[in-house]
């Protein structure tokens, strides 16, 4: 089976193309802005076009407009493929690619807050994932390993010592993903509330 993984939920537009387990090509790029115009040439690169049976997307949190152009380029090219498409978690990918035993992630949230998770030994969801400011992540932190693009900055407020890792989710490590967290239902999980409101709406 080809499987097709995309992340584009972070600063990276991160793709990686499976069959039977085997990374045939993966590109990870860091570009800030810009995954609608990306995204798609960057497939396009892939070996037979990155045509795959399965396809892995990322349903968030993270950029708004990252999320939703990830999650539209994987449904179009589902139905152009006839391949299934399931999405995963960003963070749970963040947790999965670090090393073993629990995990704290703790990612760039916006407007200065950060996203903030803790994920156990099997790397699966211990709490919801929360949008949080820097002294209130500090008290969210259960474990004594961080990662994610914000890990350094958390492990800075703690008063103990703290193994901390950076980076960003990849998607060549997409399938390290636990099966269990990966769904049908292609809902964005933006966790927190959207920038953008209806003229004459309170925050």
């Amino acid at each position: 089976m080809r499987i097709l993984v995309i992340e584009t939920a972070t600063e990276a537009c991160s793709l990686a193309l499976f069959d039977d387990g085997e990374c045939l090509a993966h590109c990870h790029r860091v570009i800030g802005r810009g995954h609608a115009e990306s995204l798609v040439p960057a497939i396009a690169d892939l070996p037979e076009r990155g045509v795959a049976d399965r396809i892995l997307v990322s349903l968030g949190p993270g950029s708004f407009t990252g999320v939703r152009i990830g999650l539209s380029a994987a449904r179009a090219l589902g139905l152009a493929w006839n391949a299934q498409v399931l999405g995963y978690p960003t963070l749970a990918l963040t947790a999965a690619q670090a090393p073993s035993g629990p995990v704290t992630v703790c990612m760039n949230g916006g407007h200065g807050e950060w996203f903030v998770q803790n994920f156990d030994a099997r790397k699966f969801p211990e709490d919801e994932v929360r949008s949080l400011a820097p002294e209130v992540a500090l008290t969210a932190c259960h474990h004594d390993v961080i990662v994610g693009n914000r890990a350094s900055e958390l492990a800075a407020l703690l008063d103990r010592e703290v193994q901390a890792t950076g980076g960003l989710p990849n998607a060549r490590n997409g399938l390290l993903v636990p099966p269990e967290l990966l769904s049908a239902r292609l809902t964005p999980t933006y966790g927190r509330a959207p920038d953008a409101r209806l003229p004459g709406t309170a925050p």
